[in-house]
């Protein structure tokens, strides 16, 4: 059975988090207020509860999960090496809907899917996401919906989706508009935009004081 937190009460919130980050460090899934939409999230580190959340979302590996981080210094340990541009975008831009992707740690074992590589990295502007992301460390997390159904703005949404399957639930009040995230690959030479999102390109492109390309 399912329990489902209030956020928007001081106690219930704290035990809702608390819960949570149990559930994340025992290998099992959650649902999350973010941003952007409702999130469905584990543990970042764990493959088999990566498994579990691209089966529940009834999708492969050849979408891989993106990570989501409870602070700017997190992603010095999860990448290769973090590069004058994302050091502006992180500046610029977290938390908030700014999603990089750059080469990860090779030293890493986590399996996100067919990453060749890469993870796709940002931080939330939502406190709830972020007390738990502070509890528990990077998760990777995807929008709370089935492939091929919209994501969900509620928790009610998300629960009509995955009922018993996600354990707990922690409500934080409707999301807002379900725009994406930006998402600039930093990979290459030149910064990359693989979708334009909530954060404009050229917002993008100040920051980084250059016109950034865009994929395709």
């Amino acid at each position: 059975m399912s329990q489902v937190y209030d956020c928007s009460l001081r106690d219930e919130r704290a035990e809702g988090v608390r819960a949570a980050a149990a559930a994340v460090r025992s290998g099992r899934l959650v649902i999350l207020p973010t941003d952007t939409v409702y999130g469905i999230g584990c543990d970042a580190f764990d493959a088999g509860a990566v498994r579990s959340l691209l089966s529940a979302k009834r999708r492969g590996p050849d979408m891989p999960v993106g990570v989501l981080v409870g602070s700017w210094s997190t992603i010095d340990g999860l990448v290769l090496g973090v590069p004058k541009s994302a050091r502006a975008l992180v500046e610029a831009f977290w938390p908030g809907d700014l999603s990089i992707v750059l080469p990860h740690a090779p030293s890493l074992s986590w399996d996100l899917g067919s990453t060749k590589g890469t993870v796709m990295l940002r931080m939330p502007l939502h406190s709830v996401a972020l007390e738990l992301l502070r509890e528990t460390g990077p998760m990777a997390v995807s929008s709370a919906n089935r492939s091929g159904l919209p994501p969900a703005a509620t928790v009610d949404e998300a629960r009509e989706q995955f009922g018993d399957e996600i354990g707990i639930y922690l409500d934080g009040g409707p999301s807002g508009d379900a725009v994406p995230s930006t998402i600039v690959d930093l990979t290459g030479e030149k910064p990359v935009l693989l979708r334009e999102g909530a954060v404009s390109a050229d917002a993008v492109s100040e920051v980084l004081g250059a016109q950034v390309e865009t994929a395709g």
